[in-house]
C-alpha cells in the first residue's frame, strides 16, 4: 500500500486558521495584535519573493506587519541601529532580517543584535541555548524544525520511543530537529541518531529509522532500500534539478526534487512528505506561530 502523503499545504491551512482565531480573541480581550517587522536589504529577487509571502501571510492572520526595505548600501552601523529601534518598539513582537545580507555586513552580528525575546526565527544564541535546555525554557524553536515536528505530530505518527534518524547536521534544520525530537514531552521522547557526510554506512543507520528526517541538500541521496517498511519519511530537501514550461502560465519554472527518491520511497514508507508541498509551506507558518507566542509571553498568557 502506498504511503500516506503528509501535505504541508493542508496542515498550514489548519494552523493559520487556528492562529487567526486566536489573534481575534486576543484583540477582543486585550486590544492588541502581534506585530512583525520584516527587514529586507537590497533587491535580491528570491528574498523579495519570500518576504512578500511572509507579509501576505501576516496580514492574513491579522498581524500588524511592518515591511522595512533598505538599500543594499546601508551600512552595518545603520542596520544595527534600525534593529535597536525595533527592539525598543513595544508594538513589535517579532523581528525578521531576511538573509542573505550584502557582503559588507556581518550577518552573525546582525542576527545577534535582535532581542532574543523578539527573535521569532529562533537563531539567536540565547534561543539556541533555550532549545538545548528544553521544556519551559524553549521560546522560539527554529521555524523549519518546528514545522517538521508539527507535520509528524498532526499525522498521528508515534514519536515516543521511536528511532529517529536525521540526515544532515546544519544549524538551521539538522541539529535543532535532532535536539527537539529527543526532548521530554509530546511529539518527542525519541531516540535520535544524526548522520552526515563523514558517517560510515549511512544506509544502515537509515534502515533503523521509524522516523527518517532528511535535510542534506543532495537530490536523491536516500535510496528506497535505505527506508524501513512503514517508516515516516520527512524530506526537507528542495533541490533545483532543471526547468520546465508551466502548463498554466506558459512560463519556465524550476523542477524541484527532494533528498529522497520519492516515487520509489512512497511504495515502502508508511508516511512521506512530497517535494514541493511538504515541509516547505510550514516554515512561514511557524514564523507566524512564534510571533503570536511572543505577544502571548508579553501578555503573560503563554
Amino acid at each position: 500500500m502506498p504511503a500516506k502523503l503528509i501535505m504541508g499545504t493542508e496542515v498550514r491551512e489548519k494552523i493559520l486558521e487556528e492562529i487567526t482565531a486566536e489573534v481575534a480573541q486576543i484583540k477582543k480581550k486585550h486590544g492588541v495584535v502581534p506585530g512583525l517587522v520584516t527587514i529586507l536589504v537590497g533587491q535580491n529577487p528570491a528574498s523579495i519573493s519570500y518576504v512578500t509571502l511572509k507579509v501576505q501571510t501576516a496580514h492574513r492572520v491579522g498581524f500588524k506587519e511592518v515591511q522595512d526595505s533598505q538599500s543594499e548600501k546601508i551600512s552595518e552601523k545603520e542596520l544595527l541601529a534600525l534593529i535597536d529601534k525595533y527592539n525598543k518598539d513595544d508594538t513589535i513582537n517579532g523581528i525578521l532580517v531576511q538573509l542573505p545580507l550584502p557582503k559588507h555586513i556581518d550577518e552573525k552580528k546582525v542576527l545577534n543584535a535582535i532581542d532574543p525575546d523578539k527573535d521569532v526565527d529562533g537563531f539567536h544564541p540565547v534561543n539556541v541555548g533555550r532549545l538545548m535546555i528544553g521544556g519551559k525554557e524553549v521560546k522560539y524553536p527554529p521555524c523549519t524544525p518546528a514545522g517538521i515536528q508539527e507535520l509528524i505530530v498532526r499525522s498521528g505518527v508515534e514519536t515516543s520511543g521511536a528511532e529517529v534518524v536525521v540526515v544532515g547536521r546544519s544549524n538551521i534544520v539538522g541539529k535543532p530537529i535532532a535536539n527537539m525530537m529527543l526532548q521530554k514531552g509530546p511529539g518527542a521522547n525519541s531516540t535520535v541518531t544524526v548522520v552526515h557526510t563523514r558517517t560510515k554506512n549511512m544506509d544502515l543507520h537509515c534502515k533503523r529509522a521509524d522516523i527518517l528526517i532528511v535535510a542534506a541538500g543532495v537530490p536523491g541521496l536516500v535510496k528506497p532500500e535505505w527506508i524501513k517498511p512503514g517508516a515516516c519519511v520527512i524530506d526537507v530537501g528542495v533541490n533545483r534539478v532543471g526547468e520546465k514550461v508551466s502548463e498554466k502560465t506558459g512560463k519556465k519554472i524550476a523542477i524541484l526534487k527532494g533528498d529522497v527518491d520519492f516515487d520509489a520511497a512512497k511504495e515502502i514508507a508508511g508516511w512521506i512528505t512530497p517535494v514541493p508541498g511538504g515541509v516547505g509551506p510550514m516554515t512561514i507558518t511557524m514564523l507566524m506561530k512564534n510571533t503570536l507566542k511572543s505577544l502571548k509571553f508579553k501578555l503573560g498568557i503563554a
